[in-house]
């Protein structure tokens, strides 16, 4: 099966959105190494490793099934915790369907590549057609880098050290920042994603990996149920334009539509 008509047609406006996409993907894609050493050092051999990255390919959801058979866990509590960390990807889904508007077997792989990477790049875009590139060029760049990493790592296992020592650890979560840095333009988004931090780093010294996370997007219930004082009364949000104005001139000297370096 080609992945070619997954791609839509890359033009002036999309190229930057798909170099976006193939960076987050390598610089996500790295820490997969740690993955695959840390699977080896669970207990699975590099055939498992990899069946388990390519068919579950959720970072977050491996990690707390190796952790779990690591610590000595049971095998249904490997697939609860593993499922539950999950259940995010589900609720992107129905987002990025609607989005994606995709059809057939597309649905399949669409659902497949549906993580927090390519959901973050496909709705930060302004239109439809950068949505579908953001998200397919992102998303197959993630599982691709993810895989092939997954197998070094593997195969490298304890070679590699500690994968924290590289700053390994802190790539992915550094690319999904700068991609949400520039929606936080509104008084309210700023207060959610402040909130969603500090829920995070009070609960993580005392919670399983990944559930932090889960907890934190309470923030984002709490801020959905309550009015939004950064409204105006005509119900238009009340947009920083400093801020804004500040990462327009960012973006615009960062991602040049008309430069097609590579």
């Amino acid at each position: 099966m080609s992945i070619r008509p997954l791609r839509p047609h890359l033009t002036a406006d999309t190229k930057p959105v798909a170099r976006q996409g193939l960076w987050i993907g390598v610089a996500t894609g790295l820490y997969g190494t740690s993955f695959g050493a840390l699977a080896v050092a669970a207990g699975l051999d590099v055939w498992q490793a990899m069946v388990l990255s390519l068919l579950l390919f959720s970072g977050g959801s491996q990690f707390a099934l190796v952790g779990v058979i690591a610590s000595g866990g049971t095998g249904v509590a490997a697939v609860t915790t593993s499922t539950l960390l999950g259940l995010r990807n589900a609720f992107y889904g129905l987002q990025v369907s609607r989005l994606l508007q995709a059809s057939g077997w597309r649905t399949v792989v669409a659902a497949h590549l549906t993580i927090d990477e390519s959901t973050a790049v496909a709705i930060a875009q302004p239109d439809r057609e950068r949505t579908r590139v953001g998200f397919w060029w992102t998303g197959i760049a993630v599982f691709v880098f993810w895989n092939l990493m997954t197998f070094a790592g593997a195969l490298l296992g304890n070679a590699l050290g500690d994968p924290k020592k590289w700053g390994l650890d802190a790539a992915a979560a550094g690319a999904f920042i700068a991609l949400l840095w520039p929606r936080l333009t509104t008084l309210r988004t700023r207060l959610t994603a402040a909130a969603a931090a500090a829920i995070a780093l009070i609960v993580a010294p005392h919670a399983p990996a990944g559930t932090p996370i889960l907890i934190a997007a309470l923030a984002a219930v709490v801020a959905g149920a309550l009015p939004d004082a950064s409204e105006g009364s005509d119900g238009e949000a009340i947009v920083d334009e400093d801020l804004q104005a500040r990462l327009g001139h960012h973006l615009d000297k960062t991602i040049d539509p008309q430069d097609d370096r590579r």
